[in-house]
C-alpha cells in the first residue's frame, strides 16, 4: 500500500471518529464538481447534519431550490424523503424539475414550531429515509447535537434550514451552507427568467476548505459561471 493511501486511510478514521463526518465506504457522487473537493476525501457528507442560513424571503426561496436540486441528487428510485415545517412554500409539482418525483417526498406540515423539533428528530431515526429537511429558525447546540447522534445511528442525511435565525451560533453539523439568488440570464440577452442562479457559500466545513461559487441550474445539470473562483479549473465549470 503507497504511503498517500496509508493517510487517506487514517484521515477517513479520525473524521469518522469525530462524528461529525461519516464516511461511507461506498461513497455516493453527488455530481456537483468543484464543490464536493471542498470536502474531506472530495466527496459530500452523508449521515451527517448540514446547517443552512438564510436572512430574507428571497435567499430562504433560493436556499429551498438547493436543496431540492440535492434531495434530486440523494433519491433514487423508491427512495423517500421527508420535509418538515409549519409554513410550507414548497410547490410539490415543480420538483420534477430537479428530478424528483412529489410522491417520493413526504412533507410534515405542523402546526406549532416547537413540534418542528420533535418531528425532526424523530424523521432522522428513520433508517428507511434517505434525507430529511426540517425547515426551523431557532436552535440550541444541544438540540442539534441530539440530531446529530440521531444520524449516526441511522446513516440518514439532514438539512437544518434556519429561516432569520436571531443568533447563528455554533452547532453540531458538518457544514453551514448560505444560498444566495442572483439575477437569471437567458440566453441571447432575450427578455424574461432564466434557469435559476445561486450564489453557494459553504461557511464552515468541518476539516475542509470554505468556499464560494456562482452556479447555475438547468435541466442539464449544475453549471459553474465563469469567474466566480480562481481556483476553480476549466474542466470542472460543468457537472452533469
Amino acid at each position: 500500500m503507497k504511503r498517500q493511501e496509508i493517510i487517506e486511510q487514517l484521515q477517513q478514521r479520525i473524521l469518522s471518529l469525530q462524528g461529525n463526518y461519516k464516511h461511507q465506504e461506498a461513497t455516493l457522487n453527488l455530481g456537483l464538481g468543484a464543490i464536493e473537493t471542498a470536502f474531506p476525501g472530495k466527496s459530500f457528507p452523508l449521515g451527517a447534519i448540514h446547517e443552512l442560513v438564510s436572512f430574507t424571503p428571497d435567499a430562504s426561496s433560493a436556499t429551498n431550490g438547493f436543496l431540492s436540486m440535492l434531495l434530486g441528487k440523494l433519491t433514487k428510485e423508491r427512495t423517500t424523503c421527508v420535509w418538515i415545517s409549519n409554513k410550507r412554500k414548497i410547490y410539490p409539482p415543480a420538483l420534477k424539475a430537479f428530478g424528483i418525483n412529489p410522491e417520493q417526498i413526504l412533507f410534515v406540515d405542523v402546526w406549532k414550531v416547537k413540534d418542528t423539533l420533535w418531528a425532526l428528530e424523530e424523521a432522522l431515526k428513520c433508517e428507511a429515509l434517505t434525507g430529511v429537511v426540517g425547515e426551523i429558525g431557532e436552535l440550541s447546540f444541544n438540540d442539534s447535537r441530539r440530531l446529530q447522534l440521531a444520524v449516526e445511528k441511522s446513516n440518514v442525511t439532514g438539512f437544518i434550514h434556519r429561516h432569520q435565525p436571531k443568533n447563528v451560533h455554533p452547532l453540531a453539523s458538518v457544514a453551514r451552507w448560505k444560498i444566495t439568488p442572483i439575477p437569471s440570464v437567458l440566453p441571447g440577452k432575450m427578455p424574461g427568467v432564466g434557469f435559476p442562479q445561486w450564489e453557494i457559500e459553504l461557511l464552515k466545513v468541518k476539516n475542509g476548505n470554505p468556499q464560494k461559487w456562482r452556479v447555475q441550474w438547468s435541466p442539464a445539470g449544475l453549471e459553474y459561471l465563469p469567474g466566480d473562483l480562481l481556483s476553480v479549473p476549466k474542466s470542472t465549470l460543468k457537472s452533469a
